[in-house]
């Protein structure tokens, strides 16, 4: 039985590029003004809120709109509710981008596998060439078999 090959034949063509490439550049360019970028010891310091934290802001933010008679007078209450609708906003632009991200490393994985099994085909037709005697062959079969390890020989000590 032969090996499955062309998993993913589904390709952008130049002008689909463009526009993704496109898309993306203005995605970059619309994003940058909120775009931060922590260092190692300041994402430990402020962490992301865990599930039980979300529940508290989000109670909290339900306080806030529906009984502000209750609102403590030392909270930046507009700059909260920026804050509240900046996390929701984002949460759903990263949810979205996060299920692309997924879609296309597994569309790359695809094709990954397609071109190293082509690859494998185009190998042993190489050393069959080479074989022949072939011009040319025997030149890429030493270039290409560098990559393949080598199973059983023990490096000398």
């Amino acid at each position: 039985m032969g090996t499955i090959t062309n998993l993913n034949n589904k390709h952008l063509d130049a002008e689909q590029s463009t526009a993704v490439d496109t898309a993306l550049i203005g995605l970059e360019t619309s994003l940058s003004p909120i775009v931060v970028n922590l260092e190692p010891k300041e994402r430990l310091k402020y962490g992301s809120i865990n599930e039980n934290n979300k529940l508290v802001v989000n109670k909290t933010y339900d306080y806030h709109v529906n009984q502000p008679e209750l609102d403590s007078p030392d909270v930046d209450w507009i700059e909260f509710e920026k804050d509240y609708k900046s996390r929701a906003f984002l949460e759903n632009i990263i949810n979205r981008l996060q299920s692309l991200t997924r879609g296309l490393i597994n569309a790359k994985t695809l094709h990954d596998y397609d071109n190293l099994q082509s690859s494998l085909v185009d190998h042993a037709y190489t050393s069959y060439k080479a074989g022949t005697g072939t011009p040319g062959f025997e030149e890429k079969r030493a270039e290409v078999s560098q990559f393949f390890a080598r199973s059983g020989k023990t490096a000398a000590k």
